[in-house]
């Protein structure tokens, strides 16, 4: 039988596809991106029918009708990274907030300790050897495929066919479904003064030839620009998206110096433009692995010169960055932030950079503070820092005394909370 017949005995509609869910089943979803609309709207349409399912997934980007409290008996969604759609429940307790490093998930699904049942995902169209590729969102969902009972797939013409470890074979394929939405894109973040101020600072941080972790945001996008003037850069990240491709584009990012996969580009998902899309579509430059591959910190730190940037929310004298929630409120999760700051720290010639604006909610704020409010979640700890920027400057935190670092984080502070944070600092005997 060839791959196009196996593929026709495998097509259906989305209605009969979601069929394969039983009650009390949890369906693993791609991140971002690879999440599939037109399955999950099926499911949605279904839910009623179904008890105790689960749905397992970082950053759900869709707002579908499931995702409710009062269909939470129903289909209840589970994240170890929340966003816009799942935030608010959450916090509100429908939701449930899963606490796991990135790099990590695979293992736990092949481990049983996050459990998977079926796969939903979208995937490039069928190559002639019978291959989908993950393309924008490899991630967890290979591991989560050798575990599931059930494998389907939503085929979108416009997603991108990827080289590397992304690949599906039609003969581990359930159900194929056609896609009836186009790709989600991100908008362009908006970049303002403090954005500017603190890219200028990670800039003077990277020489040439370095290798980029960089995520995803205003400051992100603003850090790209002040790079457009370094040569040879490399890239070995969690997230593709437009700012990297712009590097690429303008020649700054070659691969060149890399001493690690020389030459490529590496990435686990991709977040951004039909245009980012299009330019990954069977590029010889571009490999896309699983997340315990290009997060873990043992493969990643092979890298030399290995330069990560990450934001976080607050940083307290010890240096604790609380990346995750302000209070026991949860905003997003830990991701791979601590994947790739202790892949730069054991990087030769590396450095983890933490970025973080000094003022919140119109400067009525300072993120940085004495100590976190009770039941902050500690996501990059003390023993892992290095540097944090503000658009004050930069504190060097790695091998210093808590004393040292409050002084050099008073300093980057904004200065209408320096005298506030002085005053705390003595209190605590640190001044």
């Amino acid at each position: 039988m060839s791959y196009h017949q196996q593929l026709d005995r495998v097509r259906t509609d989305p209605d009969t596809a979601v069929t394969v869910v039983r009650d009390h089943d949890t369906i693993v979803v791609p991140i971002a991106a690879g999440e599939p609309p037109t399955l999950l709207h099926a499911l949605s349409e279904r839910r009623e029918h179904l008890r105790g399912v689960v749905v397992s997934q970082l950053l759900g980007l869709g707002r579908y009708a499931y995702l409710s409290e009062a269909h939470a008996g129903n289909v209840r969604h589970s994240s170890p990274f929340l966003g816009a759609a799942t935030r608010t429940g959450a916090h509100e307790g429908w939701i449930d907030w899963v606490p796991a490093h990135f790099s990590e998930v695979p293992v736990l699904i092949r481990q049983g300790l996050m459990p998977c049942d079926v796969v939903f995902a979208q995937v490039s169209p069928m190559s002639p050897d019978g291959l989908f590729a993950l393309g924008v969102s490899t991630d967890y969902t290979l591991a989560a495929i050798e575990k599931a009972r059930a494998v389907v797939l939503e085929v979108n013409p416009q997603l991108p066919f990827t080289n590397g470890n992304c690949h599906v074979h039609v003969s581990q394929v359930t159900h194929v479904v056609d896609a009836t939405s186009p790709m989600v894109e991100l908008a362009p973040s908006v970049i303002g003064p403090t954005q500017v101020a603190i890219a200028q600072h990670v800039a003077e941080l990277i020489p040439d030839g370095s290798t980029l972790q960089i995520g995803i945001g205003g400051i992100p996008d603003a850090v790209v620009k002040q790079l457009m003037t370094k040569n040879d850069l490399g890239l070995h990240t969690e997230m593709l998206g437009d700012g990297t491709l712009a590097l690429v584009e303008a020649g700054v990012i070659t691969n060149a110096c890399k001493n690690f996969h020389p030459g490529k580009l590496i990435a686990t998902f991709a977040l951004g433009s039909a245009r980012l899309y299009e330019f990954m579509d069977h590029r010889a430059d571009l490999e896309m692995h699983p997340v315990d591959y290009t997060n873990n910190p043992f493969v990643a730190s092979r890298n030399d010169n290995l330069h990560s940037i990450n934001g976080t929310l607050a940083v307290d004298f010890f240096g604790q960055c609380a990346s995750e929630s302000l209070g026991r409120r949860p905003f997003s999760g830990p991701g791979g932030q601590v994947d790739f700051v202790r892949a730069a720290n054991a990087s030769n010639g590396g450095k983890s950079i933490m970025v973080v604006p000094s003022t919140a909610k119109d400067d009525s704020i300072s993120r940085i503070v004495a100590t976190h409010e009770p039941g902050t979640p500690i996501t990059t700890g003390k023993n892992d820092v290095d540097h944090v920027v503000t658009e004050f400057g930069v504190a060097r935190l790695r091998g210093r005394s808590v004393r040292e670092r409050t002084h050099a984080l008073i300093e980057i502070a904004h200065p209408n909370f320096r005298d506030q944070l002085t005053e705390q600092a003595k209190d605590l005997r640190l001044w």
